[in-house]
């Protein structure tokens, strides 16, 4: 009754039909089985209804969309949510959706139509310039990786906290980056749809949010060679699930290993240039700036390496024994080691857990017997080009790319 229903709506078709339920989970907050009832009840103001309930959304939409409890997120200001890490649970190595940190420069946007949303390829790097539907994107051969994605600035506040310079922005810990299971198409093979040329030098994927301050759209160019990398995609779908509209909806890229400033939400357009592009947010922004860096600064490509433990920060214990759990990761591969350090000073080998995948994490644990008191934990990773985690970074003014060991104070009762 409901798809014979259905056969004469906009929203019909089997796929269409999961997308469109999809959609208004995320809008509504209502389950898949209460809109089938609805729809099913509501017959023929069932089309009627979704428009409703979109233009509700549209009408009151907050600057997140997905519950951001205080249980899981730090609140960073402006609608940014950091992950706290001690609520992942040990045993997953991917961090599932309602808990993964949520980035944006103004706002998550409205929601967008995946039925009237399309991709323009553009620019002197291609052929023919085109423009894809979403059914275009999930019809191309689709390629899933875990990977993590990491603001530039994770770790931001640490340069106040543990070497006594602020940088401005919001003063996150650790908590913006998280692995999760991305699923889309290889960004080469939609370039090929308008046809790339040889002679292509640069890409730059255009965001469809609100306009960021003087800066324009949110954009970010790189290199050629990174966009045809077999793992660098245009996504649509995260953990298994299409993309939440806080994540990307409909379509976001993925540039493993980069900052996260790369990995562009709600892509509305990719320019291919046969030469360097330049935004905002590769030369005003998304650079390091400061004393120890030349006055143009130094451009943000690959991330660090970086370790946190899975404890509340500050943290309290009871004494006695407990096994530590951390995860450690790096922008330009796998992790090779990690140390502990229990007295701030003396070193030993953490076990590493499970996969250790590249430009994803690894998770690792340790043993301790905690005496009562004030201790100062430290762990200390080295990824497989043998980047070792320094004891202080140099500083920036926007503080980026803090990777230094981490001071984290644990009272022990």
């Amino acid at each position: 009754m409901f798809r014979d229903h259905l056969k004469n709506e906009a929203v019909y078709d089997q796929d269409r039909l999961d997308r469109y339920l999809w959609n208004q989970e995320r809008t509504t907050g209502l389950s898949r089985r209460e809109l089938i009832k609805m729809l099913t009840a509501t017959l023929g103001t069932a089309a009627l209804g979704g428009v409703l309930c979109t233009k509700q959304a549209r009408a009151g939409t907050p600057c997140v969309q997905k519950p951001v409890p205080p249980d899981l997120f730090i609140s960073r200001g402006g609608g940014n949510y950091e992950m706290r890490f001690d609520v992942l649970p040990h045993h997953d190595y991917l961090v599932s959706t309602d808990r993964f940190f949520v980035r944006d420069h103004t706002c998550t946007p409205a929601p967008i139509d995946e039925t009237t949303w399309r991709l323009r390829i553009t620019g002197a790097g291609v052929q023919n310039h085109i423009e894809l539907t979403y059914d275009d994107i999930l019809s191309l051969e689709p390629v899933t990786v875990a990977r993590f994605i990491e603001c530039a600035g994770n770790g931001r506040g640490l340069f106040a906290i543990q070497q006594g310079q602020m940088a401005m922005g919001g003063q996150w810990l650790l908590g913006a980056v998280g692995v999760a299971e991305w699923t889309g198409a290889r960004l080469s093979d939609v370039l090929d749809l308008a046809g790339l040329k040889n002679t292509a030098v640069d890409v730059m994927p255009i965001g469809l949010d609100d306009k960021f301050q003087a800066f324009g759209h949110v954009r970010r160019p790189f290199p050629i060679e990174k966009a045809l990398e077999d793992d660098t995609l245009v996504v649509y779908a995260m953990n298994g699930q299409p993309l939440l509209n806080d994540h990307g909806f409909p379509v976001r890229m993925l540039v493993p290993g980069w900052v996260g400033i790369a990995n562009v939400k709600w892509v509305g357009e990719i320019r291919v240039s046969h030469k360097p592009l330049m935004s905002p947010f590769n030369t005003n922004l998304y650079r390091l700036f400061g004393d120890d860096y030349p006055p143009e600064g130094v451009l943000l490509t690959n991330q660090a390496v970086k370790s946190a433990f899975e404890l509340p920060f500050p943290a309290q214990l009871s004494a006695g024994r407990h096994v530590l759990h951390g995860r450690s990761w790096s922008g330009t591969g796998k992790i090779h080691e990690v140390q502990v350090s229990v007295d701030g000073h003396h070193w030993k080998q953490a076990e590493l857990v499970g996969a250790n995948k590249p430009e994803a994490w690894t998770r690792w644990k340790f043993a301790w017997n905690a005496p009562p008191g004030k201790h100062v934990l430290r762990a200390r990773a080295t990824d497989q080009d043998g980047r070792v985690q320094p004891d202080e970074v140099p500083f920036n003014t926007q503080g980026y790319l803090f990777w230094a060991v981490v001071d984290h104070h644990v009272t022990v009762m």
